[in-house]
């Protein structure tokens, strides 16, 4: 069983949405599968040292074998408990954590916040369910998660965006939608792509207001005149 792999960063990719690594480890290349997160640092050379070391989940199958990378055991560890649920594979745990943090999937489970789990592609609302009812609780005692784990996550980065993001939760509560909801949309604004992938200066308030009412819309069914 492989643990982890420590080695020389070597060329990092994106396919069909999937982020990967190759590691060259005493004269061996490992392609791993790693978080967006993880992969969005490296883009934006973030990360510095080439060497890195990655904790291993080995997934064994009749026709290849599937390495996923993590940089903290506790986010190899959350992976493992998602695999371990029936219906639950390697990809949507994946997405899972591509697109929450987890920090903010533990809460989503523990308040059976079903709308933010579902807003995982590939999650629609049974297996949302299924997650909150195998999850819930758990990881008060099994899984121990510090802020070591969230180091990798990606922040919103600037000060102006956090302003955007204090009016637009104004706003949106004048157009009536309730602070539960205001809530429970906004940690997804923040991990859109839309959003993570722009400049700030391409990003406006129209923008971030635009893409959260249409979110709003698809999960109430309210109409915006």
């Amino acid at each position: 069983m492989i643990s982890w792999i420590s080695g020389d960063l070597i060329e990092s990719w994106e396919t069909n949405q999937k982020f990967f690594v190759l590691i060259n480890c005493q004269g061996l290349g490992y392609e791993l599968q790693i978080l967006e997160s993880f992969f969005f640092k490296l883009k934006t050379n973030q990360i510095s040292n080439k060497n890195i070391t990655f904790w291993i989940k080995h997934i064994k199958r009749e026709d290849s074998d599937l390495f996923f990378g993590f940089i903290s055991k506790d986010q190899k560890n959350f992976f493992i408990e998602i695999i371990n649920i029936r219906g639950i594979g390697s990809q949507i745990a994946m997405s899972l954590l591509n697109k929450l943090s987890i920090s903010e999937v533990i809460n989503a489970i523990n308040t059976e916040n079903k709308k933010l789990i579902c807003s995982v592609p590939g999650i629609g609302q049974k297996m949302a369910e299924r997650l909150i009812l195998e999850l819930k609780g758990k990881f008060n005692n099994e899984l121990k998660i510090n802020e070591k784990s969230y180091k990798d996550e990606i922040p919103i980065r600037n000060n102006k965006l956090d302003k955007m993001f204090e009016d637009l939760n104004l706003t949106l509560q004048s157009l009536n939608y309730t602070k539960k909801e205001i809530k429970s949309i906004l940690p997804i604004i923040k991990k859109d792509k839309e959003v993570l992938t722009n400049e700030e200066k391409n990003i406006s308030f129209e923008s971030l207001l635009k893409l959260a009412m249409n979110h709003l819309e698809n999960d109430s069914g309210n109409i915006v005149r």
